[in-house]
């Protein structure tokens, strides 16, 4: 699978179960979301924005896309975490199946930030993404 279809396929709402392990809490969370996938266009301002800030040409980029969210952790019942952030794949020219996703925010830190793919031969899409103190690896 490449990369085109793997996002053309995700367009759409989905429900996702999650699980995190804070090492300076001694906490294992589990976090359930509804996810809503839209694509958008390489010249939406957004997707410039998130470009210009990482001095990336957003010609390179690959089917980029906002992605919202709402959902409940099991840390915190009455805490409701929802958010929408854009994600623009900058695909590596000499392999494609490799690249980065520059993003509004993390999900490790609210903050912007760039992880690199790497999409296997059987589909799975693994994203990890360094932060300042935390690091956070991703499996779809």
């Amino acid at each position: 699978m490449e990369l085109t279809e793997f996002i053309e396929r995700s367009i759409g709402r989905w429900r996702s179960q999650r699980s995190g392990h804070h090492l300076a809490f001694s906490h294992f969370e589990e976090i359930r979301s509804t996810i809503d996938i839209v694509a958008l266009e390489a010249d939406d301002s957004a997707v410039i924005d998130i470009c210009k800030l990482y001095n990336i040409d957003p010609t390179t980029a690959l089917h980029p896309f906002r992605m919202s969210w709402e959902g409940e952790s099991d840390w915190d019942e009455d805490d409701i975490q929802s958010g929408s952030c854009v994600l623009v794949p900058i695909p590596d020219p000499e392999n494609p199946d490799r690249g980065k996703l520059l993003r509004e925010q993390g999900y490790a830190e609210t903050i912007a930030a760039v992880g690199n793919y790497h999409l296997s031969k059987d589909g799975t899409f693994t994203l990890l993404t360094e932060y300042d103190r935390a690091a956070a690896e991703e499996r779809i």
